[in-house]
């Protein structure tokens, strides 16, 4: 493996997003002096917060999975997650809605989620289900180690006995006939293909490899902290104040100073020089080669990025009984959804979308008597070129006038303060192409062809536009990864 040039007493992590967070506390925890430098005023980057009358607003992922890498990320700094952070389980995962009018609850436990397909689908389907999570743990073991939680430095990497393997049981062939292998009837097909669109990817054009993000997803469990998804980055932060990083808010980066390729230090917004042996950049990559270091190379010049999202966030007057904390609601497209999105970049006609009603399970995150509403749908990325300052407010009726069609009555009137985030707010946001989920995951964007997180002599990058990728796991382990890169 690759390592950082020089010495590296000294690290200057530029970014508090929770890659960042997590490089700093493996950083602490091996013996390194660590400087983060945060533009805004708190944590988290895109697991960020929005505050209004009230009502508190995850901005960000909503999804938190794989708390056994949060374990790992607290215990390089020889600390428990829970004495900085309360977990507890959402139970369903999700509730599913499908346009006949059935909806399926999606469970962790396999014998209770068969139980589940038995009853509205059949004993068949929950049968193939038992089968089908037999194949996706099998992916995630020959995956793990050798392809998702480590450096990889040159194809040659990959030439491992389990990759043998995963060709051996159809890793790269397409996801959504993999998965129809298995699950026969469209409803099952649905829940357990569509976190496809997560890599930036058709189910119908993604490799069967990334059924592990099923995996981790839908059988692994799903969590929600108390106080938000934000509570995650505010407790990394604090456990890393705690072991000595020093933590530098509202401090904005414009520029990483090097000769050559050997950074020397970082210049902030009030023009300040900050020296450093190693400088790990937690901004969105292609940004941070093109704003930091001022390089554009073609490598990330052809990136082709996943497709965006609105995401409208709405404190309410409404409580819908029959909803669940996650929701996801497909309509009657289903490969149609994804060529418009992805081959043509078009508004969808017949939209799928996701809503989280996070006052469900923590009711401090609303006043008494309100509700919170995450409510996201699936657009093209900016490359589409929308005017959104145009269309943004026509679409936000829309999204409402969807949401109350598939049963949230009321939904519109209802709404008490409300933000709508577009692709153009992300993009203002530091995300290229207004895509939250980065580069996509073809073939040529994955592994060892997606950019690498060790640039020059000593600059690492972290987060989900590097390895491993896009996801709240992958971003954590991007931290070990890039950690490594540093300390060996």
């Amino acid at each position: 493996m690759k390592r950082v040039q020089g010495r590296s007493d000294h690290v200057v992590v530029v970014g508090a997003g929770l890659g960042g967070l997590a490089t700093a506390m493996r950083l602490a925890g091996a013996g390194r002096r660590v400087t983060v430098l945060e533009r805004e005023s708190v944590p988290g980057g895109r697991a960020g917060i929005w505050q209004a009358d009230g009502h508190v607003f995850d901005t960000g992922p909503t999804v938190l999975t794989m708390p056994n890498l949060i374990d790992d990320v607290f215990a390089a700094l020889g600390e428990q997650t829970k004495d900085w952070l309360e977990l507890e389980p959402v139970s369903p995962l999700y509730r599913t809605y499908y346009p006949d009018g059935s909806q399926l609850d999606v469970h962790s436990d396999i014998g209770q989620m068969a139980e589940e397909i038995a009853a509205v689908i059949g004993p068949d389907e929950a049968g193939n289900y038992e089968r089908f999570v037999e194949y996706v743990r099998e992916l995630y073991r020959l995956e793990m180690h050798d392809f998702i939680d480590r450096n990889i430095d040159s194809p040659l990497d990959l030439l491992t006995p389990n990759l043998a393997k995963l060709i051996a049981i159809g890793g790269f062939r397409r996801l959504a006939p993999k998965v129809n292998e298995f699950l026969k009837d469209p409803r099952t097909q649905r829940v357990f293909s569509f976190q496809a669109m997560y890599a930036g990817l058709s189910p119908f054009d993604a490799l069967a490899i990334y059924a592990v993000i099923a995996y981790m997803d839908s059988v692994a469990g799903v969590y929600f902290p108390k106080g938000g998804m934000h509570a995650l980055p505010n407790a990394m932060a604090a456990a890393a104040g705690a072991h000595g990083v020093d933590f530098r808010y509202n401090t904005e980066v414009t520029s990483v100073e090097h000769d050559g390729s050997r950074a020397c230090a970082v210049i902030t917004d009030g023009g300040e020089r900050i020296s450093a042996d190693v400088v790990v950049l937690n901004p969105d990559l292609p940004v941070a080669y093109r704003d930091l270091l001022g390089i554009d190379p073609w490598s990330i010049r052809r990136l082709d990025y996943s497709p965006s999202c609105a995401l409208l966030l709405a404190g309410s007057t409404a409580r819908y009984s029959k909803i669940a904390h996650h929701n996801i609601h497909f309509g009657a497209k289903w490969r149609g959804v994804f060529d418009e999105l992805i081959t043509r970049s078009e508004i969808m006609t017949d939209p799928s979308f996701f809503v989280t009603n996070s006052s469900r399970s923590d009711p401090s995150l609303a006043p008494d008597g309100k509700e919170n509403y995450y409510v996201l749908f699936p657009t093209p990325n900016n490359r589409a070129r929308i005017d959104w300052k145009q269309f943004g407010p026509r679409y936000r009726d829309e999204m409402v006038r969807v949401m109350e069609a598939n049963g949230y009555v009321g939904f519109g009137d209802s709404i008490t303060v409300e933000q709508l985030t577009t692709p153009a707010d992300w993009q203002a946001r530091g995300m290229e192409a207004g895509a939250p989920f980065a580069a996509t995951h073809s073939f040529s964007q994955t592994g060892p062809f997606r950019p690498r997180n060790l640039w020059g002599e000593n600059v690492v990058f972290v987060g989900s536009g590097t390895t491993p990728g896009v996801g709240v796991p992958m971003v954590l382990i991007s931290g070990r990864l890039a950690a490594q890169r540093i300390t060996g």
